[in-house]
């Protein structure tokens, strides 16, 4: 007796050390690939070998439309390799009308004469006698359903529909990975777009401007008959800049964002960048950085930017001989104030040109949730209030 139980106790841990087995190799080739259709394709292959099933294929539903589509299949026999029709979602399915319309809660096998897809093949389906159908769900959301045959055309024992139903949750896993994996991407594009036309008015459209002003005034002082080392002076401080604006458009493409940042702090970047535009618009910047903390690199970027930015305003359109930069940060949040002694302006009036910098600004604020506000009246300046919110991870330890 003890023996026997002994036995037994044996080939359960077997069985147990078996399954873990499956759902290991089973949860590599899924992390493995982003790629939905290689996911399920490898994945369907895993199954297929370590289930000795002789077929297996998934479904998905579209995530638009819910229009159930073939997403991958492995050997699939003569009856069905041979019948492309049969394999098409639209076409009515006992499986997937149950699965769509919520009465399929687990793995289960379905007999050849309920499958209303393969019933009409019965006379060339051999010794096909059913198969098993486990539903595929994230969240409560139907995504798809998988399907597989046994290599003998024998029902599926429970153990092995549950440890399919388990095989299920991890699809239903990789497949809702997979698919916000390609949303972010194509945000991620989006933004791409987004960051490269700041990146354009922040520096590169504000360099080519004054490039085209120097070469201007030299041709001016050329045709005015000025001395040669007056015009070839411009001449080479537009070259200059030509070179530096073509290595800035360079990062720019190749999204190296932390450029400005690499090997600094943000409050030695800003320093840097407050020194060259002092130099460039003899305007006086008294720049003041409490809580020193270390920032996310976005975050860090992002403000580096909209300094930036914000500079390259007041010195087009503010006329200013002074200005006040304060940052502020706490746990929670980011504030920063910048402020001109310039003409300020009217907001009603306005031109879209004039605003486009304004708009940049804004933009870039509201990506990090922030908040803007500007303050500005004729004759008295303007101050821009920047409130910016700080989630756990974006403050480092």
């Amino acid at each position: 007796m003890a023996n026997n139980q002994q036995a037994n106790e044996t080939e359960q841990l077997r069985q147990r050390n078996r399954e873990l087995s499956i759902l290991n190799t089973i949860a590599q080739s899924l992390n493995r690939e982003v790629d939905l259709a290689q996911a399920l394709h490898t994945a369907l292959s895993h199954i297929v070998d370590l289930f000795d099933l002789r077929t297996g294929w998934i479904w998905l539903l579209d995530e638009e439309t819910d229009t159930p589509y073939l997403a991958t299949a492995i050997d699939l026999p003569p009856v069905l390799a041979n019948n492309p029709e049969a394999m098409q979602g639209h076409r009515y399915c006992y499986c997937l009308d149950t699965y769509q319309s919520g009465e399929m809660s687990g793995a289960s096998n379905v007999s050849l004469v309920t499958c209303t897809r393969l019933r009409d093949l019965i006379d060339g389906a051999g010794q096909i006698q059913n198969h098993a159908s486990v539903p595929l769900y994230a969240h409560g959301k139907p995504l798809g359903l998988l399907n597989v045959l046994s290599e003998d055309w024998r029902e599926l024992t429970e153990d092995e529909l549950r440890l399919l139903y388990t095989v299920g949750d991890m699809l239903s896993i990789a497949i809702e990975r997979a698919r916000l994996f390609a949303t972010s991407t194509q945000y991620g594009i989006l933004e791409e777009r987004h960051r490269l036309a700041r990146e354009i008015h922040d520096t590169l459209a504000q360099a080519l401007t004054a490039i085209s002003l120097q070469l201007e005034t030299a041709d001016v002082l050329l045709d005015a008959g000025a001395s040669y080392d007056k015009a070839h002076t411009l001449v080479m401080q537009a070259l200059e800049l030509t070179r530096s604006t073509l290595e800035e458009a360079r990062r720019s493409v190749l999204d190296l964002r932390a450029t400005p940042l690499v090997g600094r702090t943000l409050y030695d970047a800003v320093s840097a960048l407050i020194v060259s535009f002092k130099d460039a618009h003899d305007i006086t910047v008294k720049f003041t950085m409490r809580e020193r903390r270390p920032l996310s690199p976005h975050i860090e970027m992002s403000l580096y930017r909209i300094i930036q930015e914000g500079l390259n305003n007041i010195a087009t359109h503010a006329n200013a001989t002074q200005v006040t930069l304060t940052i502020t940060s706490s746990p929670e949040q980011l504030r920063l104030v910048l402020k001109d002694n310039g003409i300020g302006f009217d907001a009603e009036q306005l031109l879209p040109d004039d605003s486009y910098g304004l708009i940049g600004l804004n933009e870039r604020v509201r990506l990090l949730g922030g908040n803007l506000d500007v303050s500005s009246t004729v004759g008295q300046g303007t101050q821009l209030n920047m409130t910016i919110p700080l989630v756990k991870g974006e403050i480092l330890p």
